[in-house]
């Protein structure tokens, strides 16, 4: 049955079937084919794969981001990261990666991010002389940042997937989500420096002082929610609602710039893009069912264990297999898929299901910014008004950042399981 899945699962994928049916039509298809479960067992299971309540958080979170984005977050973020780096060359694009990084903890979202801070960052950087497939790159790049840096929907389904501690992971990733934004700002900074770019980026700047008190409820919004969560307040499910309800009051009391008109608007965006992600999620439940009814999990871990002898070569063979799962199939389905297969392999070999879990995220991530599939990459694309060939050159470099964070992240365990082992 699961090299039958699997055909089916790739041919529905190359004919551009949406992810979600496709992983339901492979499973049922299995079924049919070999006959050894009941059909009632596809209905029972799409049901009880999203019958969890950390799971809740997810239409919360992308609530709580589509708030802040509509009550113009973004614009004030953009504001504070310039007057924090804008008196550098290259600070314009320095500021990108800043902005990101704190939207991040907001939306938890990448596409969001990309949308939210490109549609404001990308045209200042053109106007300031920088190469708009430069600008999308970067833009595109930096909003990976979305997916590790907490609250994070792909690390809530990692650890609704394998048993983990969704608070352990978003403590973890806070380390590589610095990492990140640290590589990627040093890295523009050079690139800025070597070819010309960013000399005029601290013309009408806000001062910081300014800046900061335009900024300031929004950047308490990431202190409030996983300040909460780390300090035992609520747990991330809870921290889920509480950042619904404060993006709700500082649009509408405290920044005023979120209507009563804009509500359904935003609420049916919510709807729309919870209703994709748990649709997945539930498909994706169905088939690691059946792969474990069908002992794929148990014969992967054997196999492994006996051609692959040292924890430093398996997640070697993980990162480049993940790489090219990324590349084709959208994270939170390749999470909800692969995790309940791989973290029990994992810990065969003593790898902490906490690290092993950014591993998976930040490995998976890359995956939204390298064609064919790279969805953030279609979205600054669409920001900037350029063609996807012309952005593909000017990533290469960002990617090869990525990259080299993600074997950092890998081989050196305390930059994300380092915090985790300093709290009680």
């Amino acid at each position: 049955m699961p090299g039958s899945m699997l055909l089916i699962l790739v041919v529905l994928f190359a004919l551009s079937v949406p992810v979600a049916i496709a992983i339901t039509a492979s499973a049922i298809g299995g079924i049919l084919i070999f006959g050894d479960a009941p059909l009632l067992v596809v209905a029972q299971k799409l049901v009880t794969s999203i019958d969890s309540f950390p799971l809740m958080a997810v239409p919360f979170f992308i609530l709580a981001g589509n708030l802040m984005e509509a009550g113009g977050i973004s614009a004030r973020l953009v504001d504070f990261a310039k007057a924090v780096v804008g008196n550098v060359q290259g600070g314009l694009a320095c500021s990108c990666v800043i902005t990101c990084m704190i939207f991040a903890a907001v939306s938890g979202s990448s596409v969001a991010t990309t949308f939210a801070i490109g549609a404001i960052i990308i045209p200042a950087m053109a106007a300031h002389g920088y190469p708009k497939p430069f600008a999308a790159a970067l833009q595109a790049t930096s909003a990976e940042l979305g997916v590790v840096v907490p609250p994070s929907i792909p690390l809530i389904l990692y650890g609704v997937s394998s048993n983990t501690s969704i608070g352990d992971l978003f403590i973890a990733g806070i380390g590589p989500g610095l990492l990140i934004a640290g590589a990627l700002t040093v890295g523009v900074y050079v690139m800025c420096k070597l070819n010309g770019w960013g000399k005029t980026d601290g013309e009408g700047r806000l001062s910081f002082v300014r800046a900061t008190e335009r900024a300031f409820w929004a950047l308490m919004m990431p202190v409030v929610v996983i300040g909460g969560i780390y300090s035992g307040i609520f747990t991330p499910t809870e921290a889920s609602v509480v950042a619904v309800f404060y993006a709700l009051i500082i649009g509408l009391v405290f920044y005023r710039t979120l209507g009563l008109a804009n509500l359904p608007r935003v609420l049916r965006r919510s709807v729309i893009s919870s209703s994709v992600i748990m649709f997945t999620i539930a498909a994706a439940g169905l088939f690691s069912f059946l792969l474990t009814r069908a002992g794929v999990p148990a014969a992967i871990g054997e196999w492994v264990a006996t051609v692959i002898e040292s924890p430093w070569a398996f997640l070697l063979c993980v990162n480049i297999a993940l790489f090219i799962v990324g590349m084709f199939i959208e994270t939170s389905a390749a999470i909800v898929v692969l995790a309940p297969i791989l973290a029990p392999v994992a810990m065969r070999f003593g790898v902490d299901p906490v690290h092993f879990g950014l591993i998976m995220v930040v490995n998976l991530a890359m995956g939204m910014i390298t064609p064919p599939f790279g969805v953030n990459l279609f979205a600054a694309c669409q920001v900037a008004g350029i063609g996807f060939e012309r952005i593909v050159p000017r990533l290469l470099p960002f990617l090869a950042i990525v990259i080299a964070c993600l074997m950092v992240v890998t081989y050196v365990p305390a930059v994300s399981v380092g915090l985790v082992s300093l709290l009680p």
